[in-house]
């Protein structure tokens, strides 16, 4: 007698949502590493000094030496060669202190395009000094007016002897005041755009720094006839769209896994106020109105765990399911981010609005987050797109 014997595929297999025992160490490392060194009152600090950098440059080299930055990068440009998932866990504990270190502009952005797109020689060039924390890369792509890489940039890429000349401005680009390389986006002819990798330092080459309500700096860069070689190009020439459309996905994976973490610690600083906070003669954590707003965010936080996660193994493991899943994740963290935000402010009554609170902070975050990368709404639409509605 014969068994027919099937092969389960990667798509047929429900993604893994448990952590093994390294990422389990890893995310206790994490969590009491940022909780001691990088807690979230420190934004206050670099926002009321006028901090020229907005981040701690002494934080960010620990967490080199801990492997945390190379923690997706291959080993051959000195990374720890292990997968987005693994990173993820570090942006969830990292999100939850709203750490403005540039996770974002390099490690989701700069480093994601790179992998993606880059050369050889650019992935050589510059990997090994993100893993060391050594090297911001950041990349613009929002212009005024422009939705990001959904239209075709204003800023322009003509060809001029064996390469381009690039002129334009960049708006918000995240850390664009310390990037050593900054990648931007560029028309390189009437239906495509390229991107390309520039030096800030090149005088041909302005950058205005601006700071954000939450806590994160950004540049303003202005290009001035920049010339670039053609060994310049991320990716292939008038395929950049596509390009940052999937470095858009996996920095939406990562920024929701950053939500997450902030949506945890919000609720959890919010639940251990009400326990403490007293009002005739008990704890207002007894009224049953604030139990059942606290079960509401409980369970979208518990929700949302899920598809993050999803999203992040995805990323490792099934990229054929990254966009679906990184909007899906992109969406449900920031409506959890927003409603766990807006209830702590709630729940803290009076002193929640006030700057002498932390817990201000995360509504800020969650506001400035909510608009990155596209809109909940914005995703939700292109979920259903995806799915064929």
């Amino acid at each position: 007698m014969t068994r027919a014997v099937t092969r389960e595929t990667s798509e047929d297999r429900a993604p893994s949502l448990l952590l093994n025992e390294e990422q389990k160490m890893l995310s206790k490392t994490a969590h009491d590493f940022i909780r001691s060194r990088g807690p979230a009152a420190r934004i206050r600090s670099f926002r009321d000094s006028g901090d020229e950098v907005g981040f701690s440059r002494e934080l960010w080299g620990e967490m080199a030496e801990l492997g945390w930055l190379g923690l997706q990068i291959p080993e051959r440009y000195q990374g720890m060669g292990l997968g987005f998932f693994d990173l993820a866990v570090v942006l969830e504990e990292s999100g939850r202190e709203l750490m403005p270190e540039p996770f974002v502009s390099t490690l989701l952005l700069g480093a994601q395009a790179l992998l993606l797109g880059g050369s050889e020689q650019q992935k050589r060039a510059l990997l090994p000094g993100v893993a060391a924390g050594d090297t911001l890369v950041s990349v613009g792509y929002e212009e005024a007016g422009r939705q990001g890489g959904a239209s075709l940039p204003a800023m322009l890429a003509n060809e001029s002897g064996d390469g381009f000349e690039l002129s334009g401005e960049k708006l918000h680009v995240l850390d664009g005041h310390m990037a050593d390389r900054i990648i931007v986006s560029a028309a390189t002819s009437s239906h495509g755009c390229t991107l390309f990798l520039i030096d800030p330092a090149q005088p041909s080459v302005t950058v205005t720094r601006q700071s954000r309500i939450d806590g994160l700096s950004s540049a303003i860069v202005r290009l001035e006839g920049v010339p670039v070689k053609r060994d310049a190009m991320v990716g292939e020439l008038d395929a950049g769209a596509a390009l940052l459309e999937a470095v858009f996905d996996r920095a939406s994976v990562g920024l929701a896994a950053q939500m997450l973490g902030a949506s945890e610690q919000a609720f959890a600083d919010t639940i251990d106020y009400i326990k403490e906070r007293e009002q005739f003669g008990v704890p207002i954590g007894s009224f049953q109105a604030l139990q059942h707003r606290a079960v509401s965010v409980y369970t979208d936080i518990a929700l949302t765990r899920s598809v993050v996660l999803a999203a992040a193994r995805a990323v490792d493991e099934s990229p054929v399911e990254v966009p679906r899943l990184a909007s899906l994740a992109q969406a449900m963290a920031s409506d959890t981010f927003m409603h766990a935000a807006k209830e702590a402010i709630q729940m803290h009554g009076g002193i929640g609005v006030t700057d002498a609170h932390d817990i201000g902070f995360y509504m800020k975050r969650a506001q400035a987050s909510y608009m990155m990368f596209g809109t909940p709404a914005q995703h939700r639409k292109r979920w259903a797109e995806l799915h064929g509605y």
